[in-house]
């Protein structure tokens, strides 16, 4: 019987270090964010990104903290599509969500499912962070549940394959 590996993917390791570290660096001086939390964020935004990459369809959303990191790598367009292309085959869109209602089908807890199921490393303490739902199902501030039934983004935005 061969032995089950229980190693996870880091989102890290789906870009070069130099262009890791740019991004971290990046993060780091836009959101005043100290260096270790702001790799952290990084590193989840990538595996999210991984993951919308292995869901074609699913309406993913990104936490708050994350999202950072996905608008930071969204500056560097070209190196974006580069990624897009080689991970996904195809171009991860990016969805701001208009009006003060949360996107309908875009859930964190799904989210975060998509992640571990592909393999990725889920640095849940990122995610939850923004699992309890300040603005709601309905966006009136209803729902403080923590049941992550709501977009995350700190733009409301999801993926869209």
């Amino acid at each position: 019987m061969s032995p089950v590996s229980t190693d996870r993917i880091t989102g890290r390791a789906l870009v070069e270090d130099v262009l890791f570290g740019r991004l971290v660096h990046r993060v780091v001086r836009d959101q005043d964010m100290e260096p270790q939390l702001a790799e952290r964020v990084v590193d989840q935004a990538l595996a999210f990104l991984g993951a919308c990459a292995a869901n074609p369809g699913a309406r993913l959303s990104p936490s708050r903290l994350v999202d950072h990191g996905w608008h930071t790598f969204l500056m560097y367009t070209r190196e974006y599509a580069g990624f897009c292309d080689r991970v996904a085959g195809r171009f991860l869109h990016h969805n701001p969500q208009d009006g003060d209602s949360p996107v309908k089908g875009a859930d964190i807890t799904a989210t975060v499912a998509a992640l571990a199921k592909v393999g990725y490393q889920v640095d849940t303490e990122l995610w939850a962070m923004s699992a309890e739902c300040s603005e709601g199902s309905g966006g009136d501030g209803s729902d403080s549940s923590g049941s992550g039934n709501c977009s995350q983004c700190h733009q409301g935005c999801h993926n869209s394959n």
